[in-house]
């Protein structure tokens, strides 16, 4: 059954904007993505708004609805009351283009900074193993579809700009977690995590874990063991003692240190 959707929507660009109102027919079963298409198609043809899939699996289409991070393609309808008034704006941690769109190059920046997967030599039938227990551990962080709600909703960012620079979010610490997790990396990113990706700015509120569309446990499951991982190595007596009488341990960029 078709209704009268109250939908407000953020137009204006870098240099500012407004919310303006766009009342719009929708039916059931529709969600937030196809409201916004039908206020392009029929009232608002220069409304900006980035989108491919319409799956939940590209993570082109966040936005903020209603003041939440979300994916307006998993968004549906049916979540509010018909006279409820919906409100679509644009990530607020990063800088407008126009409109629903924003800039996001701040997290591909971050991800130059992180030394990518480096395995040892094979073995000598030419393979690589590792036991299925990791394999799976690891599933869990492959799961993300980047679409950078929880850099967004994470406060660290959000509200303080000049944290940008020093800190490089749940995202990444995500990736640095499932990297330093694996078997078969040679890279210890520990030091790195603490130091240029400012993990110790962290102080696991989990809103990104709650606004994560792949359901993905970052705080639990890869920050918080991460946090672990970087004590470990700086305060552990045992690890500190090995140090001393001479075992050696890789730092982050793959060389030995005493």
């Amino acid at each position: 059954m078709a209704y009268q959707l109250k939908l407000r929507i953020w137009r204006g660009d870098k240099s500012g904007g407004e919310i303006k109102d766009y009342p719009v027919e929708v039916s059931e079963g529709e969600v937030v993505l196809d409201a916004i298409h039908r206020v392009q198609g029929t009232q608002a043809g220069d409304l900006a708004v980035r989108w491919n899939c319409k799956a939940g699996k590209c993570g082109s289409c966040s936005a903020e609805i209603n003041g939440k991070p979300r994916l307006m393609c998993m968004c549906r309808l049916s979540d509010f009351e018909e006279d409820e008034v919906i409100t679509v704006t644009p990530m607020r941690s990063f800088p407008v283009i126009r409109d629903l769109v924003t800039d996001v190059s701040f997290n591909y920046e971050k991800a130059k900074e992180l030394p990518a997967f480096a395995p040892p030599e094979r073995d000598a039938d030419g393979k690589r193993r590792m036991q299925q227990i990791d394999v799976e551990r690891g599933q869990e962080f492959r799961k993300c579809i980047e679409c950078f709600l929880c850099q967004n909703t994470c406060h660290v960012v959000r509200d303080h700009e000049d944290n940008k620079e020093a800190f490089a979010g749940p995202r990444f610490f995500l990736r640095y977690a499932e990297l330093d997790m694996h078997p078969l990396d040679t890279h210890d990113r520990r030091e790195l995590a603490q130091g240029a990706a400012g993990l110790g700015m962290c102080n696991i509120t989990k809103c990104c874990t709650e606004v994560c569309p792949e359901g993905i446990k970052i705080t639990d499951n890869a920050i918080i063991p991460l946090k672990e991982r970087v004590v470990d190595r700086k305060y552990d007596p045992l690890v500190w003692l090995g140090n001393k009488i001479g075992l050696r341990s890789k730092d982050y960029d793959g060389r030995t240190d005493a």
